[in-house]
């Protein structure tokens, strides 16, 4: 029995870890790796291993950074079985398409670009796959998982898939490995989620195992309370349309638009903000994501199901309007003042939000909020750690606009929670740290006493 680790390693993106046992090669997550252009460029690097050889692929959720390269790997030759929660398989879709989409019109900007530099048509840009590709991939999506009920993989490989609270149909992993008599629990938590937020139900405490493989974002530090972090937002969104400006709101469209459409929503209804607040949720993806979720209430909380069970949709509010058309977009960035402009991506590194952030940015009247997690090298990092100006689209724009971090919004667990989630895995003999930066994960290590900790490099292999 091996484990070796293929992305996210001493890094927060690019989550792929393997698994060797009874003649068998599992996948755990395919993701892309996301940040500055050296970890762009990343992506289109050899695996690590030989993609033909896998067996499975067990999806732990469709953020990017977990399912973005299964394209590739299909192109590259993978034909095994793609396995997930069906809440899962719809987002993935989602995503996938999105992005090969994205990495298309980006090879045409790039051609363009060669053109008017070199006087002629010139392929200077290849995407990493096209939307052809992945199609095709989706095409090996096999099996749906259920929460709590294993699914035997072949002899001596079962796997359980847990929910991870993280976004709509999250897990983590239970493999139960059988080889040559010998047996072992390993664990993967894939994202795991914060408790008492809205929409999800806390993630499902882990069973006792032999091996961890445990997430590590936020493992060196708290996140601000839940409560105190809603009134700070409904706190912004009023003083600055009180100023006659417009919020700004960078928005994953997995999770973190649900959320926070859930929480206008009860703002409004409860009088914290006024009930006629004018809201753009400016992101096709996020729109359909969003209907994906209503789609979905078998992964929802007590008391998100129970809107849902009565008839009432939880993420529509008075003033909300959704703007999936390109000329609906360019048209937001004529209101002077009033709006909460929600719009992807959440790390600012593509997507609308960069149109609205050049519009608005310079403008002192104006508030940018930042609810979720901004990686280095990201556009959302630059502006977070006090940028005076940021070069947006080549043009040089001052931050001039108030800026707001509210951390309780985080998808992810914090330290304290990391722990206790952790605590209850028993003793296992080793825990691997993954999907963090360097810091997080020595903060995290230190903490962890009831297990030898590991932070494996990329293409590191281990023994089980």
């Amino acid at each position: 029995m091996k484990i070796s680790f293929h992305g996210a390693d001493q890094g927060v993106t690019g989550s792929c870890h393997m698994v060797e046992c009874a003649g068998k090669r599992i996948l755990i997550d395919c993701g892309m790796y996301q940040g500055g252009r050296e970890l762009v460029e990343e992506n289109a690097e050899p695996m690590g291993f030989d993609p033909a050889s896998i067996d499975f692929l067990l999806l732990t959720h469709a953020h990017l950074d977990h399912c973005g390269r299964i394209p590739l790997l299909a192109k590259r030759g993978f034909s095994g079985e793609v396995i997930t929660t069906a809440a899962s398989l719809e987002l993935a879709r989602l995503v996938l398409l999105d992005a090969a989409g994205l990495q298309e019109e980006e090879a045409r900007y790039q051609e363009r670009r060669a053109k008017r530099r070199h006087g002629k048509r010139k392929k200077f840009f290849e995407p990493l796959y096209t939307t052809l590709d992945a199609l095709n991939s989706l095409e090996y999506f096999g099996r749906r998982a259920s929460y709590n009920e294993p699914l035997q993989l072949s002899p001596g490989i079962r796997a359980t898939f847990l929910d991870a609270g993280h976004i709509l149909g999250s897990a983590s992993i239970l493999l139960e490995l059988e080889e040559n008599g010998r047996s072992h629990r390993l664990l993967f938590s894939g994202d795991l989620g914060y408790s008492g937020r809205a929409i999800l139900r806390d993630p499902t405490p882990p069973p006792a195992v032999d091996t961890v493989v445990m997430e590590s974002t936020y493992g060196d530090r708290l996140h601000k309370q839940l409560k105190p972090s809603i009134e700070e937002l409904y706190e912004v969104i009023n003083q600055t349309v009180g100023r006659g400006g417009n919020i700004i709101i960078p928005t994953f469209a997995l999770e973190r638009a649900q959320e926070i459409l859930y929480y206008l929503r009860e703002g409004s209804r409860d009088g914290h903000i006024d009930r006629y607040t004018t809201v753009f949720l400016d992101s096709p993806m996020a729109i359909s994501a969003t209907r994906i979720f209503e789609r979905h209430p078998e992964c929802f909380d007590t008391e998100a199901l129970d809107l849902s069970n009565n008839g009432k949709d939880p993420f529509k509010l008075p003033g909300l309007h959704f703007t999936r058309e390109t000329a609906d977009s360019m048209a937001i960035n004529r209101i002077e003042g009033g709006a909460v402009i929600m719009a992807g991506s959440g790390m600012c590194t593509g997507g609308r939000v960069r149109h609205h952030l050049k519009h608005n940015l310079w403008n002192r009247r104006n508030s940018v909020v930042f609810v979720g997690f901004a990686a280095h090298g990201t556009l959302a990092r630059r502006i977070v750690d006090g940028a005076e100006r940021v070069s947006i689209y080549g043009e040089e724009v001052e931050v001039r606009a108030s800026i707001h971090t509210i951390g309780g919004f985080s998808a992810h667990a914090d330290q304290a929670e990391l722990l206790a989630w952790h605590a209850k895995t028993g003793n296992p003999k080793t825990t691997y740290l993954v999907h963090g930066e360097e810091k997080s994960m020595q903060a995290l290590a230190q903490k962890i006493t009831n297990s030898q900790v590991e932070m494996p490099e990329l293409h590191q292999q281990y023994e089980l």
